[in-house]
């Protein structure tokens, strides 16, 4: 439920349902639970790796939307295949649903630029509720309730353990996590602020930082996942020592970490193509005219290629791209899916999914559009800025007359 600065019954603590985050899913696995977040296509939720650490294999997502309350099982678990537990470097893990995702519940894309340090986050999470000042609630046996709180992202990991050293028992990736302290005004309690002059003394009552529960929650920065939660820590040096109380229960001065999502985008994107069911790979597979289905949802493929030449082997190309109302309406019909899509070093093509909705509702065949823009290290074509591909959703239920 996220530690905050005032109570969690404090209602601007609370990621209520119909407000963006109901994305945001609490993951049971072997007797526990973390958080984790739906990702672009609908198919597979992020979240930690250290959530499997019993070598559990299989996990439920239990959703909660405007909607109401759903649980899906997993069809199976993917663990990065980097991930040291020890260091807790590469602690993700994707989890793939064995049924459709609610319509209701929001799908996220991935944060891909590497300019997180210094920028806001909001933190999204299942946690055990709490307050900077008490800690984490011990005694708390209520349900879980998802919480929110921002925090700005401070530094890389890795520079607290180059400044701490040995008064650091584990070594993270460089790179690939972000930190945050959780402040509450003062400069005793800002640890990064003493640690590594990063002097940041919190967002005021907004600020937080995660609890047990939280791990594989998401970070948001305008909306995108751009950090999964880690790990928090209680740090010093010497006669620094910042934590209000000395115990990691996410207490004012303690520290926390999230896996850094854009570090891991190539890992993300190309697993979550690997999986994807009857994808085309040659424009005569491409299916123009797709059956809307009963109910959840099916995928639809967009197929993008690139026909040029790279300027170097390991040159990353992409594009943005935007679904597009028609005689189809999203929400309705489809699953709206924007974001941007990559074609990493040895890569030539890769398909954009969008989500059919289907219904028992007779009404006649409708459209869609898909709009690819913003090419970046290869071009459309003289004069040309957009691209535009159409789907045809086929009515498949009895009572319409054309």
């Amino acid at each position: 439920m996220v530690s905050t600065v005032t109570s969690y019954t404090d209602l601007r603590n609370r990621a209520a349902t119909g407000t963006g985050y109901d994305g945001v899913v609490r993951v049971s696995a072997g007797g526990f639970y973390g958080t984790g977040v739906l990702l672009y296509g609908g198919a597979a939720v992020l979240t930690a790796a250290h959530l499997f650490s019993g070598n559990e294999t299989s996990a439920t997502v239990h959703f909660e939307t405007a909607t109401g309350k759903q649980d899906v099982a997993s069809s199976r678990v993917l663990i990065a295949p980097t991930y040291d537990a020890a260091n807790s470097s590469s602690d993700l893990a994707l989890v793939w649903l064995s049924g459709s995702a609610p319509t209701a519940a929001d799908r996220y894309q991935l944060y891909r630029s590497s300019d997180e340090i210094g920028q806001t986050m909001t933190l999204v999470g299942y946690g055990r509720p709490g307050t900077g000042g008490d800690g984490a609630m011990a005694s708390y046996s209520g349900d879980p309730i998802r919480q929110k709180a921002s925090n700005v992202f401070d530094a890389d990991m890795s520079a607290l353990k180059h400044q701490l050293a040995s008064g650091m028992g584990w070594t993270p990736l460089p790179g690939s996590q972000l930190t945050a302290d959780f402040d509450d005004g003062s400069a005793a309690h800002d640890a990064l602020g003493q640690f590594l002059g990063l002097h940041q003394t919190g967002l005021g009552q907004s600020e937080g930082i995660i609890t047990s529960g939280d791990s594989g929650g998401p970070a948001f920065i305008h909306g995108l996942v751009a950090g999964i939660a880690s790990y928090s820590a209680s740090l010093s040096q010497g006669d620094v020592k910042p934590d209000a109380d000395g115990l990691v229960n996410s207490t004012f001065g303690e520290v926390a970490a999230w896996q850094r999502v854009s570090y891991f985008q190539q890992w993300l994107d190309q697993s979550l193509r690997s999986a994807y069911a009857n994808a085309p790979s040659k424009p005569e597979e491409v299916q123009t005219r797709v059956s809307e289905g009963n109910s959840g949802t099916t995928l639809t493929y967009f197929l993008v290629q690139f026909k040029g030449v790279r300027s170097s082997l390991d040159q990353i190309l992409s594009v943005d791209f935007a679904t597009r109302d028609g005689t189809a309406v999203q929400g309705q019909d489809y699953v709206a899916a924007s974001g941007t899509l990559k074609l990493y070093p040895g890569e030539v093509q890769a398909v954009i999914p969008v989500e059919i909705i289907g219904d028992n509702k007779s009404e006649p065949d409708e459209v869609f559009y898909l709009d690819v823009t913003h090419p970046v290290g290869g071009t459309f074509g003289p004069g040309v800025v957009t691209l535009t591909a159409m789907r045809t959703i086929l009515n498949d239920d009895a009572g319409w007359i054309a």
